[in-house]
């Protein structure tokens, strides 16, 4: 019984903070203007 009641309150918990992060939205800022280095410097 008592991992039953453990089970439902794990998964009351894991709803409510789906529900938190949906309420929030998409967070917000911009991109970076300097590009990423994808391929290492070359060799001097």
């Amino acid at each position: 019984m008592r991992a039953l009641a453990a089970a439902a309150a794990g998964l009351a918990a894991a709803l409510a903070l789906v529900l938190t992060v949906t309420a929030l939205g998409p967070p917000s800022g911009g991109t970076s203007p300097k590009p990423l280095l994808t391929s290492p410097p070359a060799h001097p």
